[in-house]
């Protein structure tokens, strides 16, 4: 599976962006999806997670309420929709794709096999 992630870029706070991951292959719609950041001198830390077939998402306390995940498994991309931008949104964004059997929207960056190049997301103040 590749993943490549896109739509990252430079806003100011309280703007908005939307990352989009398109990933290869025929098994897309059989893997929960997950958006993961990171940001300099820091851990990748998770995100949000969207189950296989979109029914059930998984965010991150600090983002609930201003991110929204979201899946076209017939397009095989899923979405971040970033709204509410703060500075402290800023990092390195990754997509990546846990093929666990029937395993849900996960937070844990150990469940996922494939993991997108990343896309840079700067939030100024």
């Amino acid at each position: 599976v590749q993943l490549q992630a896109s739509g990252g870029g430079s806003v100011q706070a309280g703007e908005t962006l939307r990352l989009s991951c398109v990933a290869s292959g025929r098994m897309f719609s059989s893997y929960s999806m997950g958006w993961f950041r990171q940001a300099p001198g820091k851990e990748r830390e998770f995100v949000a997670a969207i189950s296989r077939t979109g029914g059930a998402t998984n965010y991150a306390d600090s983002m609930k309420g201003r991110f929204t995940i979201s899946r076209d498994n017939a397009k095989n991309t899923v979405y971040l929709q970033m709204n509410s931008l703060k500075p402290e949104d800023t990092a390195v964004y990754y997509c990546a794709a846990c093929t666990i059997f029937n395993r849900g929207p996960t937070g844990r960056k150990e469940e996922y096999d494939y993991w997108g190049q990343g896309t840079q997301v700067t939030v100024s103040s």
